[in-house]
């Protein structure tokens, strides 16, 4: 049956070998082709045989799967089975099995709770009959930890949740009330302990109510009321359990402070005074005369620690705690405790009204102050052995050992304010200051240090023929001094200031003498923002005063170019490499000064402008009423230069005072000039009553120069004054016009190299003879000449 079944593919594997051998013949063909079906039957028998060894390999497999089968069926039977068995008994019995259990869980559970609440009830109520009778036999420290033992079981009882009981309320007003009641009779242990006698509350600031104030301290109990320990310790440690000993303390270091320390710091004259009896030590105070207003730190310093001996040896040493096992360390004196209350405030006070008014006022003093550092540091060491104080080093002795800091703070403070005062003060006091003046200052040390920069003597050994090239003409020792001048008293006190603040930094530390230094700085630098300011409605308004404020200035700057070169090498290293100086505030001194005094003259030649305004533009002079009105304006402006040169009199520099006044009437003539050229139309009678206008200028111009006091002096300068008028002789020249005919002024004119020339224009002079000359063929004639 298989054999049809192989022919298929034996004929193709013929085919296809045919295909592959197109070439070979007949015989050979058909021998292969025999030999091929021979081994596809060999090949077909081999696979019939696989096939069956197969078969009956696989068959026993196939029957151990179907038994496999069977018995899992089984078992799944079984499993279902018990299964059903355990859901319908065993849970019931189960559940029924955990409900007991859970109801055994709680009853067992409200059964301890309610045992622990009896236990606490138990525990709470032999606290307060232990406490009860130990507040009869007045043992307060057991019964305040009695009470405490009886609050702790309350407050366990009370956190309770979900188990209220009505008798916890009434245990807490129970437990209040002993509480209280506690606190009333520690309350009256401790006021028999320790007794105020207190002045009333309005006078507690006075000394005379301070010297009311007395401190009583029992310090042995009566027999009667003896108990275990001292009544001290008893009373301060039951506050402490009950947690009451710092409201207690706090009102008694406050009383300590107020009534007792603070006056023995602010009055110096204020003394303790103790007196010890059998039970009882009196602290009271007693007021000795003394010559100083304010006494030494060390003074102050012995007076409060004999208040602390006497609170530590009577009162504070108390520990608040019984020493633990292995812990000694963790017992705690009353001492400590008050000192962390009251030192801060104390040490404070102590610093702002004790040290910083020791601090010394002068560099000479501060090796002095080595015994109030030593004096601090045996204070605190003291305090710190009654333990009133902890071992850190504090405020106070850090205040105290930085002397150095707080002398150089103090004394700039010193200097600004000294120096501001001055500059606030009046200005019009006045003193004068001469070439030959100078500011009242001792020698300074020579700056060994700098001996380097001394010029080396010139060798003996001179050529014959070397030439001698100096200046016979030598310049004189007033060349480079201040002119004559007034300056305010309060300058030059403040002068003298600044040079004695340098002297100080001088022999000062490094760091003290920066700090005085730039205090100088900042003096001139104050001067130049405060004065201004200050003094600014006088200076606008009052002359003198202005002409003061601007000798200030020059006097101040003329100080500060050599200010910082005299004590260059006398200051600290750091500020000989180029710091010290004050040439830098020169000009702006300068400037200040002309500022002021400019603005006061532009003042006043605003005054003269408006003085001549009313003259009526000097026009129509042959109408009375406009000759009164110029002659009116003339004489007011020379009584205004008058003013103005009595004023400025001895008070500016001569060149000075000059040029200012030379400026004023210049403007005043310049004025006359342009009115009077502007004129169109000049009548003889009008020219000469301008004239003699012109005539009053220049006669009283010159008398208004009056530099100085003495009147022989003065005229040098009234001869002077074309050099500070610049339009003298234009004014003078146009007195010459007003009088001149035409050849005289065409002779004045001289072709344009005459006098008349050098002041005025060629169109300003034909202008002038328009207005004098009537129009005609002489003065056509004049005209044509004036080119």
């Amino acid at each position: 049956m298989a054999a049809p079944a192989m022919a298929a593919p034996a004929g193709s594997l013929v085919a296809a070998v045919l295909a592959h051998s197109g070439r070979l013949d007949k015989e050979d063909l058909g021998t292969r082709i025999g030999r091929l079906s021979r081994r596809v039957e060999e090949l077909k028998g081999e696979v019939c045989a696989m096939i069956n060894k197969k078969y009956h390999e696989f068959l026993p497999s196939v029957q151990s799967a179907e038994d496999l089968v069977s018995q899992v069926d089984g078992l799944c039977s079984n499993i279902d089975l018990l299964r059903a068995g355990i859901e319908t008994e065993v849970q019931r019995d189960l559940n029924v099995a955990v409900a007991e259990f859970t109801e055994l869980k709680q009853q067992l559970e409200r059964d301890t709770l309610v045992l622990s609440i009896l236990k606490k009830l138990q525990e709470f109520d032999t606290a307060m009959k232990e406490y009860n009778s130990a507040l009869l036999e007045k043992k307060y420290v057991v019964a305040a930890q009695q009470l405490e033992k009886a609050r702790s079981c309350l407050k366990m009882l009370e956190s309770r949740q979900g188990f209220e009981l009505k008798i916890l309320k009434a245990l807490g007003t129970e437990l209040t009330v002993q509480t209280q009641n506690t606190l009333y009779h520690l309350g009256e242990e401790w006021q028999k302990l320790a007794v105020w006698k207190l002045p009333p509350s309005k006078e507690s600031s006075s000394l005379e109510s301070v010297m009311n104030s007395e401190l009583h301290l029992h310090t042995v109990p009566s027999k009667e009321e003896e108990i275990a320990g001292p009544p001290v310790a008893s009373v301060l440690q039951a506050f402490a359990v009950l947690g009451e000993l710092h409201t207690k303390l706090k009102i008694f270091g406050q009383l300590l402070l107020k009534y007792i320390l603070k006056p023995l710091i602010l009055y110096p004259s204020l003394q303790p005074f103790t007196e010890e009896q059998p039970d009882i030590f009196i602290l009271r105070f007693k007021s000795e005369a003394l010559t100083l207003d304010q006494s030494s730190p060390i003074e102050v310093f012995d007076k409060i620690k004999l208040i602390f001996e006497v609170l530590h040896k009577y009162l504070l040493n108390v520990p608040l705690e019984q020493p633990v096992e292995d812990k000694k360390d963790c017992r705690v004196t009353l001492a400590e405790l008050l000192g962390d209350m009251i030192w801060e405030e104390l040490s404070d006070c102590l610093i702002q009204n004790c040290l910083v008014n020791s601090i010394p006022t002068n560099s000479s003093k501060l090796e002095q102050y080595i015994e109030v550092i030593k004096s601090t540091e045996e204070f605190e060491k003291a305090l710190k052995n009654m333990q009133f104080l902890k071992g850190d080093t504090t405020d106070l002795l850090k205040y105290a050992r930085n002397v150095n800091s707080h002398f150089a703070n103090k004394k700039c403070q010193d200097v600004i304010v000294a120096a501001r005062n001055l500059m606030t003060s009046e200005i019009h006091n006045t003193v004068k200051i001469t070439p030959d003046s100078c500011v009242a200052l001792p020698s300074l040390p020579d700056p060994g240090a700098r001996d380097h920069l001394k010029p080396q003597k010139p060798s003996n050994l001179v050529r014959n023929d070397m030439v001698n090239l100096e200046n016979e003409t030598k310049l004189s020792r007033y060349t480079f001094s201040l002119p004559t001048c007034r300056i305010s008293s309060s300058v030059e006190k403040l002068m003298e200031l600044a040079y004695q603040t340098l002297l100080e930094a001088t022999a000062s530390t490094d760091q003290c003498c920066i700090q005085l230094f730039y205090s100088v700085r900042n003096i001139f630098q104050l001067f130049y923002d405060v004065v201004p300011t200050y003094h600014r409605e006088n200076l606008q308004k009052l002359p003198q005063l202005a002409a003061i404020h601007h000798n200030n200035c020059m006097y101040i700057a003329h100080h500060l170019l050599t200010l910082g070169h005299q004590f260059r090498y006398r200051l600290t290293n750091i500020l000989c490499d180029g710091a010290a100086t004050f040439v830098d505030m020169v000009p702006g001194f300068r400037r200040l000064g002309m500022e002021c005094f400019l603005a006061q003259m532009r003042v006043q030649r605003g005054e003269i402008l408006e003085r001549l305004s009313s003259a009526r533009n000097f026009s129509n002079m042959d109408d009375e009423e406009n000759y009164c009105a110029a002659n009116k304006a003339i004489r007011q402006v020379l009584h205004q230069l008058k003013r103005l040169g009595k004023v400025w009199q001895d008070v500016l520099p001569v060149n000075v005072y000059c040029k200012a006044m030379g400026t004023l009437l210049n403007t005043a003539l310049t004025e006359m000039v342009t009115r009077i050229a502007a004129l169109e139309d000049i009548s003889a009678e009008d020219a000469d009553k301008l004239y003699s206008l012109c005539r009053t200028m220049v006669e009283e111009g010159p008398r208004v120069f009056t530099p100085l006091p003495e009147d022989d002096k003065n005229k040098k300068y009234q001869e002077e004054v074309p050099v500070y008028v610049q339009k003298w002789m234009t004014f003078k020249e146009l007195m010459i016009i007003l009088q001149a005919n035409l050849q005289e002024i065409v002779d004045q004119w001289a072709d344009g190299k005459g006098p008349l020339a050098a002041e005025f224009s060629a169109a300003e002079v034909k202008s002038l003879i328009r207005a004098l000359f009537q129009n005609t063929e002489r003065r056509a004639a004049a005209l044509a000449k004036i080119k």
